[in-house]
């Protein structure tokens, strides 16, 4: 069973900066995908950056610019680097993997970001 952890979530300034990690239990060197994505309350889960088969992320327009998604692939984490927090990137962060195309990705607990005004 896949498991992924993740830390570095907390209370920001706007402006500021905070980095999350994810550590999953599996090689994630051959992930289909894999990446972050967040939930602010009383909406959508979104996504935020991922990787999806292959080396070149993907990330959405409110955070392009600010935000850096990385991986290690020796230590099986993805990292998001967060600069430039605004309040709006308020939200409950996860971690998501797939491993392969056509089976059921795996989330995190999530981590909660918060970032005041």
């Amino acid at each position: 069973q896949v498991q992924l952890v993740e830390s570095g979530g907390g209370l920001v300034q706007s402006g500021g900066s905070l980095r999350l990690s994810c550590i999953a239990s599996i090689r994630i060197s051959s992930a289909y995908h894999v990446g972050w994505y967040r939930q602010a309350p009383g909406k959508q889960r979104e996504y935020v950056a991922y990787f999806f088969s292959g080396p070149n992320a993907k990330y959405a327009d409110s955070v392009v610019g600010r935000f850096t998604i990385s991986r290690d692939n020796t230590k099986n984490t993805v990292d998001l680097q967060m600069n430039s927090l605004k309040p709006e990137d308020t939200a409950v962060y996860y971690c998501y993997i797939q491993n392969s195309a056509g089976i059921v990705g795996t989330w995190g607990q999530g981590t909660q970001v918060t970032v005041s005004s």
